[in-house]
């Protein structure tokens, strides 16, 4: 006997899937703060202070950009070199955006706060759900769970190596580009990515000797962005008029 209309559509953000959205949630929030504390040490060690680190993980508030600026400050590159370096990664949460806008349909203050929590664990919360209302939940809980345990993380971890007399010695700062690499390495699917990648380190590592230091880092973003156009142009043109 088929089911009745009322008995086959299920409610938006039911309880069973409200309560599985906060779960995973709390997974994401959990197991990102805790990567928030190796940031917060690092940070330090690259000759950032406390009140600094905890700015940048307030106000800039996304991994790859805040690993990348201190890469390229423990590098020995210039402070401009490293922006350059955190706006080219933070450029994708820009993309995030547009996708986003149709979901959250926020509006006022509220549009303010969702761009600041707009980052790959919200996005990925939110695109992933079958229904505009657990969506929104998801991108929510993710992203205050996020802020608010990435920020502690950074925090205790600031603190913790704030103790210590000279944490260089611990090699936190070589931790910085090491860190950066583990960020990348799940993003490098498919050859081409992996063909884009080792171009840009090639470009990067024979320009060393050349250019001033955190220069082959932008350069090897160039890279990147044209590979990009230019994978872009091609598939554009593989369209049928």
């Amino acid at each position: 006997m088929p089911e009745s209309e009322s008995e086959s559509v299920k409610p938006p953000c039911a309880v069973p899937d409200r309560r599985e959205v906060l779960r995973d949630a709390a997974g994401v929030a959990v197991a990102t703060g805790a990567y928030g504390l190796s940031f917060g040490a690092i940070a330090l060690a690259t000759g950032l202070d406390v009140w600094q680190t905890m700015a940048l993980s307030a106000l800039m508030f996304t991994g790859a950009s805040q690993f990348g600026l201190v890469a390229v400050v423990a590098g020995g590159g210039a402070p401009v070199a490293g922006a350059v370096t955190a706006i080219l990664l933070g450029v994708r949460n820009a993309l995030y955006g547009l996708r986003l806008t149709e979901i959250l349909q926020a509006q006022g203050p509220r549009r303010l706060l969702a761009a600041q929590l707009v980052i790959d664990e919200s996005t990925a919360m939110a695109v992933a759900r079958r229904d505009p209302r657990s969506a929104r939940l998801g991108f929510w809980a993710t992203g205050l769970g996020v802020f608010v345990l990435w920020n502690l993380g950074t925090l205790i971890g600031a603190l913790g190596a704030s103790w210590l007399a000279e944490p260089r010695v611990l090699g936190l700062d070589a931790a910085a580009p090491a860190a950066f690499l583990a960020l990348l390495a799940p993003r490098l699917t498919g050859g081409h990515a992996w063909v884009v990648a080792g171009l840009a380190a090639a470009v990067a590592v024979l320009a060393v000797p050349f250019v001033p230091v955190g220069v082959p880092v932008l350069l090897a973003a160039v890279v990147g962005v044209v590979a990009a156009l230019v994978r872009r142009r091609g598939r554009s043109a593989d369209v049928p008029a």
